[in-house]
């Protein structure tokens, strides 16, 4: 019952209406990557929680091995630095390892290391629509990978495809 009370509020959190917030300008400088290399999205997204799902681990419906190829996926030979950007826990009931984000325009397969704590994961990078340095949100199963504290607002950065 605790983590459902730790968990609730962040879950309306994007829909309060309050504006993005903004870093103090690490990717304010950065354009926003254009037409990447088309990089294959995962054909099979893993299923959505269940409506009765109240813990993280209920959630998180990212299979072992999908958690097991995310972070053992090498980086790229040809990805590139999109930019840093404070990421913030996504909806929890939208499945995957994904991270919505000003610094990509389309869809495609990239990686964010976080420093902290020495991790990397490679995932879905999805355009948020925002404007350059309105944050990201990212999934729960990223921010469990990338060993984020779930109610934290942190700085990461963010690789994508080379053109």
């Amino acid at each position: 019952m605790t983590r459902l009370a730790l968990l609730l509020p962040l879950a309306l959190l994007p829909a309060c209406g309050l504006p993005p917030l903004t870093p103090a300008a690490p990717d304010a400088a950065i354009p926003a990557a254009s037409a990447p290399a088309p990089v294959p999205l995962d054909p099979t997204p893993p299923p959505p929680p269940s409506p009765q799902a109240r813990t993280v681990e209920d959630f998180d419906t990212t299979t072992a091995e999908d958690r097991a190829e995310a972070l053992a996926t090498p980086p790229a030979a040809a990805e590139v630095a999109l930019g840093t950007t404070i990421v913030s826990l996504g909806p929890p009931a939208d499945p995957g390892i994904w991270i919505e984000t000003p610094l990509v325009d389309s869809p495609v397969m990239g990686r964010v290391d976080y420093a902290p704590a020495g991790t990397s994961v490679a995932l879905e990078l999805r355009p948020s629509g925002g404007p350059p340095g309105s944050g990201s949100q990212i999934s729960l199963a990223a921010m469990r990978l990338l060993e984020i504290p779930l109610t934290a607002l942190a700085g990461v950065t963010v690789y994508g495809p080379g053109a």
